[in-house]
C-alpha cells in the first residue's frame, strides 16, 4: 500500500485539521469534533443545512460547507459513518432557530445515526427534518438504492432553498423534488484501500472492469471486460435513462471517483450528451469533475437530474465553498 498518511488511525484528524489550515476564512471545525462549519454558524433566523458520512469521499462532504450549500458537515471515519453524538454537534452548530435539514445518504449506518442525532435534538427542543438520497440505480430495489454523486445535487439544491430564506418545509420539499427527479449509476476499472485495511477492497484483472459499484469499495453488479469510454458511456446512460423519463431539461454530472484523468472524464461526458440529444433531452448544465470520490479507485458516475424552472433557479444560485462555486 502506497499513500500519504502518517498513522492510519488518524487520516481523519489529520484531513481535518490540514483542511481548516487551508481554508480558515470560510471553515472552523467544532472543538473535540469531527464537525466542519462554516466560519458563521449558525446563522439566526436561517435553517441550517447539514450533511455528512463516511471519510474517503472527498471533496464530499466538508468540501461543500459554505454559502448555498452546507452549513456543517461531519465527517466519520474511512467508510464509515458518524456516530449520532457527533451528528448531534453538526445539529447544534448549524442551529440559528430555523430549523436543521438533514442530508443523508441511503447507506444503513448513516440513516440510523442521522435519525438517532435527529431525535436527540428533536429533545433538546432543536426542529429537524430529512432527505435520504438514493440515486443509484444499480440497485433494482428502489428502497435500496444507495446514494452516490447525485447527493451533491441534493446539497446545492437544499443549500440555496435555505439560503433564500426558505423555510424548514420548503427546504425539504426542494430536496426532495431533487431526490426524485434524479438517477446515477456508475462504473470502476480498478478498486480502492482503505489505509486501515491495507488491501484492495476487490480484485480485477488487468482487461477488466466492474459496472454498478458502490462508493465505499463495494464490486459491482456485473465485471467484463474493459471496453471504449463510448461504450462505457453508452450504458451507464442507458441504465440510468430506463429508470426515469427524463424528457425536457436536465443537468448532467460525470463524477470521477478520485483516480480519474479530467481527460477521461471529458471524453465520457462527450458521449453522454451526444446520446441525450438524439434523445431530444436538454442539458441545462453540465458539471465534469471529482465531487464525490471513493479514494483512489479510478471510474466514473453519470448523473442526471430532471428540471424545472424551481430547480434550475435554485442550480443556478451563488454558491461559495472549498469545491464548489457558481
Amino acid at each position: 500500500m502506497k499513500k500519504i498518511i502518517n498513522d492510519p488511525n488518524e487520516v481523519v484528524h489529520d484531513m481535518t485539521e490540514g483542511m481548516i489550515a487551508a481554508h480558515s476564512d470560510e471553515l472552523k471545525q467544532i472543538s473535540g469534533t469531527t464537525v466542519i462549519a462554516k466560519v458563521n454558524a449558525p446563522i439566526s433566523g436561517k435553517v441550517g443545512v447539514i450533511s455528512g458520512g463516511g471519510s474517503g469521499h472527498e471533496p464530499a462532504h466538508a468540501g461543500y460547507v459554505g454559502n448555498g450549500m452546507l452549513d456543517a458537515a461531519v465527517a466519520g471515519e474511512v467508510f464509515t459513518s458518524p456516530a449520532p453524538d457527533q451528528v448531534l454537534e453538526a445539529i447544534k452548530a448549524a442551529d440559528g432557530g430555523a430549523g436543521v435539514f438533514l442530508v443523508i445518504k441511503n447507506y444503513t449506518g448513516d440513516v440510523l445515526n442521522f435519525e438517532m442525532a435527529a431525535e436527540l435534538a428533536e429533545a433538546e427542543g432543536i426542529k429537524v427534518e430529512k432527505v435520504v438520497v438514493n440515486d443509484d440505480v444499480a440497485v433494482d430495489d428502489p428502497s435500496s438504492r444507495r446514494g452516490i454523486a447525485g447527493t451533491i445535487f441534493v446539497h446545492k439544491v437544499a443549500g440555496a432553498k435555505a439560503e433564500q430564506g426558505g423555510s424548514l418545509e420548503e427546504v425539504k420539499a426542494a430536496a426532495d423534488k431533487a431526490v426524485n427527479n434524479m438517477r446515477s449509476m456508475g462504473m470502476a476499472m480498478t478498486p480502492c484501500i482503505v489505509p486501515a485495511a491495507g488491501s484492495p477492497s476487490f480484485q480485477l484483472g488487468e482487461n477488466e472492469m466492474e459496472i454498478g459499484i458502490g462508493i465505499h469499495g463495494e464490486s459491482g453488479i456485473e465485471r467484463k471486460e474493459i471496453t471504449a469510454a463510448d461504450d462505457i458511456a453508452q450504458e451507464l446512460t442507458d441504465r440510468v435513462l430506463n429508470d426515469f423519463d427524463f424528457t425536457g431539461e436536465a443537468a448532467v454530472m460525470i463524477n470521477g471517483l478520485g483516480s480519474t484523468p479530467e481527460m477521461e472524464l471529458y471524453i465520457v461526458n462527450k458521449k453522454v450528451q451526444s446520446i441525450l440529444a438524439e434523445k431530444g433531452i436538454t442539458v441545462y448544465k453540465t458539471f465534469v469533475g471529482e465531487y464525490l470520490t471513493s479514494l483512489e479507485m479510478t471510474g466514473c458516475s453519470v448523473t442526471l437530474l430532471k428540471l424545472d424552472d424551481e430547480l434550475k433557479t435554485l442550480l443556478d444560485a451563488r454558491a461559495q465553498t472549498p469545491a464548489f462555486h457558481s
